[in-house]
């Protein structure tokens, strides 16, 4: 159990990272370079994060709900419990507000990309980060089992 608290704790943590840099820094220096190049560089981002994000999301619930269900009865299953559902709901969010965006956003290049094209990603910076406060509570309580075990 100790090294299961260990592993989700790391991945999730990493997860929270990653996800903080893009909403704090990678996207505000995307929308500071010059012309076209801060869409390029999103357009990027969305195709390679869109790649390997929902195995990431998935495993860190797997590893979470796993957790839970194995420390039902103990200390540490109400809050990994809570972390999971936090999970679950950021990758609900994640499919209905954000994928929709990201998907756009992948395809454009400076020559395709609509006139409006920074308001969408602003739409999409701010539902991130909705995203991203799941993701740093759901973190905290993974981190409280940990302790808690």
């Amino acid at each position: 159990m100790g090294v299961l608290g260990v592993v989700t704790v790391v991945v999730i943590g990493l997860l929270v990272g990653v996800e903080l840099a893009v909403a704090a820094f990678l996207n505000p220096i995307f929308d500071r370079l010059p012309g076209d190049a801060g869409l390029a560089a999103r357009s990027d981002g969305a195709r390679v994060l869109g790649r390997l994000m929902p195995f990431w999301y998935s495993g860190a619930i797997v590893l979470a709900a796993v957790w839970g269900v194995l420390a039902w009865g103990g200390a540490p299953a109400v809050p990994v419990v809570v972390a999971a559902v936090l999970l679950v709901a950021a990758i609900v969010a994640s499919i209905a507000l954000l994928v929709p965006i990201n998907d756009r956003v992948r395809t454009w290049t400076a020559g395709n990309a609509p006139a409006d094209w920074r308001a969408q990603v602003g739409r999409w910076d701010r539902l991130h980060l909705g995203r991203v406060a799941l993701l740093v509570a759901a973190f905290a309580l993974v981190t409280v089992g940990l302790l808690a075990a």
